[in-house]
């Protein structure tokens, strides 16, 4: 039999019959009508009274004694100075904000607005065509030397800057690239009075916190924005040639801190005042906010360098030319080029330049390269930018010839064909 250990909640009739017994007895102890007299019970009332009563005076009385100290805002001891009255003044700076306030007064003074004179086509006069912003990073002898992105400077027929003090002074173009997004300017050494000082963008961590200074808008000179690191290196698809598709995968560091039109070019600074990255480009649409990219310094300073002596960049090369395996149908890969069907992606060699490193190392066209430097290729974007990530000068090429998997050294070289 089960056993049901659940109280059974009696009945209002119940109940009143309980107590019907308790105050008159049983009916079997006498036939007779009983007359009881019965103590007069009290009202709910009446039982209660005294209780309330009591009550909130007690909440008086400790509400009288505990009002001075409610009254108080809680301080903290380290927070607080006290008047020659005697009265505590509460302070609201914290290490974090004192350390973000100290990195801001330490970088501002070199960040710059850059401004991009073009001709309007109307007259020779020229007209202010964009505005961004740029980092002054060095002095040397006469001259000073400012970093920006390539789209705030491209198409200028004269460019200046305006300083953190207001004043202006005309630039001088020494190189760009669009690929990196990078150009650097060059103006009289006179004219500055600040530059920020190089921090390691390798020793970022996600959540740490970092500071964006430039020019949103191109109205709002200086202004400051904080956030955190998302990433400390994010592959970002890049469009550099401006033809609608993608070729190259920009390695940057992500950030929440505000980036707006006018930031482009301007400085990614750590809590030290220290620059990290350079501010390149956004995603703003309706549904994302948030996600702003910096160039990492570490991969920055040596292309700025190569620009200011050279005025470009050496961009690395095998010496092909390449279409990827997703832009032909099945059957012509595994009939004209013999490549199994479980190889799904990588990049063809269409051609091979003469006497180029590729031509040296014996690659082919038709040869399908699935690897590089040990990472997985599926489209030429992934190989073009191990190639430019690369610091040894040689790569470790994988690639399939005839249904065979091969694996080869190649010497990278520049655009002209030597060897970097």
């Amino acid at each position: 039999m089960e056993r049901n250990d659940r109280p059974t909640e009696p009945n209002e009739s119940n109940r009143h019959e309980d107590w019907l017994d308790t105050e008159l007895g049983s009916s079997e102890q006498s036939s007779e009508p009983t007359r009881v007299e019965q103590t007069a019970r009290p009202s709910f009332v009446g039982r209660m009274f005294p209780g309330f009563v009591g009550g909130v005076i007690g909440a008086v009385l400790t509400g009288a004694i505990a009002f001075p100290f409610i009254d108080q805002v809680p301080t903290n001891v380290s927070d607080t100075n006290v008047t020659s009255e005697g009265s505590p003044v509460q302070t609201t700076s914290t290490t974090t904000d004192s350390s973000v306030t100290d990195a801001v007064a330490t970088a501002q003074p070199a960040v710059v607005t850059v401004n991009n004179f073009a001709s309007n086509g109307f007259s020779n006069e020229a007209v202010e065509a964009g505005v961004g912003s740029g980092v002054i990073y060095k002095k040397d002898g006469d001259s000073a030397y400012i970093v920006t992105n390539h789209h705030v400077v491209n198409g200028a027929d004269r460019l200046t800057v305006t300083f953190n003090d207001g004043s202006t002074a005309d630039a001088k173009l020494m190189g760009s690239d669009a690929t990196y997004d990078l150009a650097v300017l060059e103006v009289d050494a006179d004219k500055v009075s600040s530059v920020i000082s190089i921090g390691k963008s390798s020793e970022l961590k996600p959540g740490q916190t970092v500071i964006a200074i430039g020019n949103p808008l191109g109205q709002f000179e200086n202004s400051v924005t904080r956030g955190v690191v998302s990433s400390t290196s994010r592959l970002v698809p890049v469009d550099t040639d401006e033809n609608g598709q993608a070729d190259f995968n920009a390695e940057v560091i992500q950030t929440d801190a505000a980036i707006n039109p006018g930031n482009s070019g301007g400085a990614l600074i750590n809590e030290s005042g220290q620059l990290i990255g350079i501010n390149s480009m956004k995603i703003a649409t309706d549904s994302v906010e948030g996600v702003g990219f910096s160039i990492p310094v570490d991969i920055a300073l040596p292309l700025i360098n190569q620009i200011e002596q050279t005025g470009e960049v050496n961009h690395p090369s095998l010496g092909v030319s390449l279409r990827d395996v997703s832009e032909f149908p099945p059957g012509y890969l595994t009939e004209q080029i013999n490549l199994p069907e479980s190889v799904t992606a990588g990049t063809i060699i269409v051609e091979v330049q003469a006497n180029s490193s590729a031509a040296r190392a014996g690659l082919e066209a038709r040869d399908v390269i699935v690897k590089i430097n040990d990472q997985a290729v599926s489209s030429f974007i992934d190989l073009r930018s191990e190639l430019i990530r690369d610091t040894d000068g040689t790569v470790k090429i994988e690639y399939v010839r005839d249904g065979k998997t091969e694996t080869v050294d190649v010497e990278i070289q520049n655009a002209n064909g030597d060897a970097l």
